[in-house]
């Protein structure tokens, strides 16, 4: 078998570029996922009472970027959908990220008040603050209540999911959850968000049917290189395991889900409770929040976080340290051998942790390179 491309991973990033390079240059791609569905991490797909479930986490797309949004319409209809998340403190359930709902709902009416004056006279009504920066306010009463966000809302969660405590990760770990002021119970402010109307595998189905794209399941490309020609590579899969951990395994967390059905409409009070404290789990999402469905039934999913170990978990989170980042640098050097006959990119290929619309634009600027003259 002879190809233009063979393409590693049938998720975001693979399927982009797989579909970019088959319609605008006529180009013909063999794309290959080791898995028996494409979508990657998004695949979706119904359980035995009729919930499309969402069978790695949930998947809720948000974006502020137009070419992302403009592109993924070609291949679905959208139900608009805004997510909420609200979190277990002190026995209450309070809106994520902390916001002035969260604070009226912990704090006496009085208390409140002053704590909301507070915050927009230093900040501004609108303001989105770090947590780790408003602990260091010279304000006393706002790093008070900045401790106790941080105790109560971020530290158990972060150590949970991260096995470091937030100040150990990059900002930009606490910065996807700031503290926001202002009345927006929406976990996300994005100018389009929206679920896809039939689901993700659909989408994708249909991103991919094109005569100049064949499609290999439950493949590992290494078992095929010597039956299949091909003149370059696009490589979505974790890097350090192309170049065979030269470098010692990069570090990942990965996650268990414990899909329960229940008899009853509906289980909660918003798409998805985070548990700070206390249990195993971080958070459980009640998937018809995400598809709209009515049904009777309904399914539940819990996660479990757990260190990945190459081999006998999937690898889903990117560990943002810097330690980390400078041992990926080694597998860039790898990388920068090949000349450009394998390009790395996405969430494994590239150790960063894009979210679903970020990964479709990092696959639609790598095709802007690959295209031009």
């Amino acid at each position: 078998m002879k190809v233009d491309w063979l393409i590693v991973g049938a998720g975001f990033t693979g399927s982009t570029l797989a579909e970019r390079i088959a319609t605008q240059l006529g180009q013909t791609v063999l794309l290959v996922d080791r898995r028996s569905h494409v979508a990657g991490n998004a695949y979706d797909k119904y359980d035995e009472s009729g919930v499309l479930v969402h069978q790695y986490g949930p998947h809720i797309f948000h974006t502020n970027c137009r070419k992302v949004w403009d592109y993924l319409s070609q291949f679905t209809q959208w139900r608009p959908y805004q997510h909420r998340v609200l979190a277990v403190v002190d026995g209450k359930k309070v809106p994520v990220p902390f916001n002035l709902t969260s604070l009226h709902r912990l704090f006496p009416a009085s208390s409140a008040a002053r704590l909301e004056d507070l915050l927009i006279r230093h900040h501004g009504y609108g303001a989105k603050i770090p947590i780790l920066r408003l602990r260091q306010s010279a304000n006393q009463e706002l790093s008070a209540l900045a401790d106790l966000v941080y105790e109560k809302i971020f530290l158990g969660y972060t150590l949970k999911q991260w096995e470091f405590r937030p100040e150990d990760l990059d900002p930009s770990v606490t910065g996807r959850v700031p503290v926001h002021v202002s009345w927006d119970d929406r976990y996300f402010q994005d100018t389009y968000q929206a679920m896809p109307a039939r689901g993700y595998a659909e989408l994708f189905r249909r991103m991919l049917a094109h005569p100049n794209i064949e499609v290999g399941l439950d493949t590992d490309y290494r078992r095929i290189q010597g039956q299949v020609r091909f003149n370059r590579m696009v490589f979505t899969g974790a890097i350090d395991e192309f170049f065979d951990y030269v470098h010692g395994p990069l570090p990942y967390r990965s996650l268990t889900f414990e899909f329960l059905t229940v008899d009853c409409e509906w289980y909660q009070e918003a798409g998805t409770i985070n548990y700070p404290n206390g249990e195993r789990f971080t958070r459980i999402t009640e998937q018809k929040y995400l598809s709209g469905q009515a049904l009777p039934r309904t399914t539940i999913v819990r996660e479990y976080p757990e260190k990945h170990v190459p081999g006998q978990n999937e690898a889903y989170y990117p560990i943002p340290r810097e330690e980390n980042r400078e041992q990926h640098k080694l597998y860039l050097r790898e990388a920068a051998k090949l000349n450009g006959s394998v390009l790395f990119a996405g969430r494994l290929g590239d150790y960063k942790y894009y979210n679903m619309d970020q990964a479709v634009g990092r696959a639609l600027r790598l095709f802007e390179e690959i295209a031009a003259p």
